[in-house]
């Protein structure tokens, strides 16, 4: 009995030691994924066809200032929800005046139905919303209601205000608008609605966040959404861009988004765990950074570790859980309760895997593997992601401190997301590796901070910086 326990418990070691090795991150293999990140960046600067970071042109050459004043509406189309907002802007004194909002769930047989009934559906709805303004919100006489649409599919941009939809993702299919211009097929609409309202600016959910996040501080210098997803959004000298073609913006800046979530290299420290869930997920190949950082992919790779130790190493009993099997079954947000655990015999945590994969009974050794676990993926999770950010720095050339003695540029990160804001832990790795990797000469002067919900008011916001009467004021 002894002896099946101690061949047991070595070959749980054994499980974890190969983790450990195949997870491991080093400061000089994040310096060698920074270097990477910014190789790649230029790539798709170019236009490079072979390029996995696709660094695609936003339009927006002019971000908030802070000026802006008026009555602007936004649109935030990106999952299973939309939602309508509002706001009065009251110029660089009074600023955001006052603000509502309403959210809208998408019939599922309108995600699968005609682009016409989608988007009658929606126009209908803000048309609704257009209707309930107060007497807060101020149009002057004679203007038309300007709208700033966030849209979080894949879009070609073909200018600030219009982009044709490459395809739909997260549970939509809509035959017909794939190679439309959505922002034509949303006016559409609302013309039928009766609808008097332009729409000025259609932004990437993650240029939207930069929006918002420069308008309450003027450092900022890019976006980064660490959620369900992942994206990164910055600010880019016009210049250092070889594939713009047209005239360069009076500003000299043009906001990238990079969709970083594609980002491949061979630096990555991949193991057998993330080339299986990549190899079994729908879009084999694709997305490889993401589906290392992203609160989608976390908890399922800890539960394929966890499966893994199950098996060779009976950790929960002699049966594996059937549930354990499942795939997708541990969610990050469960993931980071167990991780989160301080009490002395991880009852949290036990419980956690009691109404997740119905082991009723855990040993405090298995308690202990899985928190080590969760902490062996947050981590390596949150170096990338940190080694990412350090990449755009360097990018920048913000990631020293500048050598001719002047002064140094404060620099300001916005951060938005849901496993950024609520996931403790991931968060002060992230901040900590930043801060290492940047050295605390420079770190001092770069600030990361939470742009809680940027994104619905940032096209707000982007629609009154590129106001068809922003020049006449």
């Amino acid at each position: 009995m002894r002896e099946a326990e101690a061949e047991r418990r070595r070959k749980a070691a054994a499980v974890i030691e190969e983790v450990e090795q195949r997870f491991s991150t080093p400061t000089a293999l994040l310096r060698g994924i920074a270097d990477a990140m910014v190789e790649e960046m230029e790539r798709g600067l170019r236009a490079d066809p072979h390029a996995p970071l696709k660094m695609l042109i936003s339009y927006v050459d002019n971000l908030p200032t802070g000026d802006e004043h008026g009555l602007f509406y936004a649109l935030d189309l990106g999952g299973t929800n939309f939602r309508v907002i509002r706001v009065q802007l009251g110029g660089r004194e009074k600023r955001v005046v006052s603000q509502q909002y309403e959210e809208v769930a998408i019939p599922p047989h309108l995600m699968v139905g005609t682009s016409m009934e989608l988007f009658d559906f929606i126009a209908a709805e803000l048309e609704s919303f257009v209707k309930t303004e107060g007497e807060d919100f101020h149009l002057p006489e004679g203007r038309q209601r300007e709208l700033g649409f966030t849209f979080s599919f894949p879009v070609h941009q073909t200018s600030i205000s219009s982009g044709t939809l490459i395809k739909w993702t997260k549970g939509f299919s809509i035959n017909g608008t794939v190679g439309e211009d959505v922002v034509a097929e949303l006016s559409r609409a609302m013309e039928r609605q009766g609808l008097d309202m332009k729409v000025t600016a259609l932004v990437n959910d993650t240029v939207g966040t930069l929006a918002g996040g420069r308008y309450v501080d003027n450092d900022v210098v890019a976006a980064v959404i660490l959620g369900t997803g992942t994206n990164a959004a910055y600010v880019e000298h016009a210049n250092a861009i070889p594939k713009w073609t047209g005239l360069l913006p009076r500003s000299g800046d043009m906001v990238i988004n990079m969709e970083w979530g594609n980002f491949k290299s061979e630096t990555l420290p991949r193991s057998e765990y993330d080339s299986v869930l990549d190899f079994e997920s729908l879009n084999p190949g694709e997305q490889i950074y993401e589906k290392m950082i992203s609160g989608m992919y976390l908890g399922e790779i800890v539960r394929r570790i966890l499966l893994k130790l199950a098996h060779d190493a009976s950790l929960f009993g002699d049966v594996v859980p059937p549930k354990l099997e499942q795939r997708f079954v541990l969610r990050t947000p469960d993931m980071s309760a167990m991780h989160h655990d301080t009490s002395h015999d991880l009852k949290h945590l036990g419980a956690k895997l009691k109404d997740i994969l119905g082991v009723a009974d855990t040993s405090l050794e298995a308690r202990y593997i899985t928190l080590h676990v969760c902490d062996l993926v947050a981590e390596r999770g949150a170096h990338l992601a940190a080694a990412g950010i350090y990449g755009i720095l360097k990018k920048l050339g913000r990631d020293s401190v500048p050598s001719d003695g002047s002064q140094k540029q404060r620099t300001v990160i916005a951060l938005d997301g849901g496993l950024y804001e609520h996931y403790k832990k991931f968060r002060t790795c992230l901040e900590a590796t930043l801060t290492d990797l940047l050295g605390d000469d420079a770190a001092s002067s770069v600030v990361v901070k939470l742009a809680n919900d940027g994104s619905g008011i940032g096209a707000a916001l982007l629609a009154a910086s590129h106001s068809q009467y922003a020049s006449v004021e």
